[in-house]
């Protein structure tokens, strides 16, 4: 049986990779089966270069085949900001403040200028083989002036599609993961990953 660590504390990430990857052959690990992992310091400027960093740093302590993401929010008008801040944008993981934030930012801007990107980069990497996988999905849409619906979490009741006249926190779970920027870069990883094998 092979092995894949996902380098994540999050075990709803760690289940929809695993649910995407739908290999019996494949057990999957993440950070919560080595408590003793050290903090990974996310110091990249792009959400490609904070998956490496995680992706090297779990290869270099325990060598064993790593997969790691990074996504956030890319609003136009604020020159791609939050961007790989985007879940420490007004302090430390605080939904309100940074939903708050952003409304801060954008007072005043109108609808047809608020042009968003909701970006993930998935990186893969193994070490025994060299085999390397990159892959990045995207999801275009506004910034609402005011939240809309209770799904989701993070800037999902900010985050309208226009062609669902919709924000994403007005989606159930499966309508999101179908159009979402995490489902595309997981649907294209997949893909690749197929290919090693």
């Amino acid at each position: 049986m092979s092995e894949l660590l996902i380098a994540t504390k999050n075990r709803n990430k760690a289940h929809e990779f695993a649910a995407a990857l739908n290999d019996k052959q494949l057990q999957i690990k993440t950070l919560l089966d080595y408590p003793n992992f050290p903090e990974i310091a996310e110091t990249g400027l792009t959400f490609s270069e904070n998956a490496h960093l995680k992706v090297a740093a779990v290869i270099k302590e325990l060598n064993i085949p790593t997969l790691a993401d990074d996504s956030g929010l890319m609003v136009d008008y604020l020159h791609g900001q939050p961007g790989v801040r985007s879940a420490r944008y007004a302090g430390d993981h605080n939904d309100a403040a940074n939903n708050a934030k952003l409304l801060a930012e954008l007072a005043g801007v109108p609808l047809e200028q608020r042009q968003a990107q909701f970006v993930t980069t998935i990186v893969y990497c193994n070490p025994n083989t060299n085999q390397e996988i990159e892959v990045v999905g995207q999801l275009t849409g506004q910034i609402l002036p005011v939240p809309r619906g209770n799904n989701g979490f993070g800037y999902d009741p900010l985050f309208y599609v226009p062609s669902l006249n919709k924000s994403l926190a007005q989606l159930t779970m499966e309508q999101k993961n179908r159009i979402s920027h995490r489902g595309q870069a997981i649907k294209k990883f997949v893909a690749e990953y197929q290919k090693l094998k």
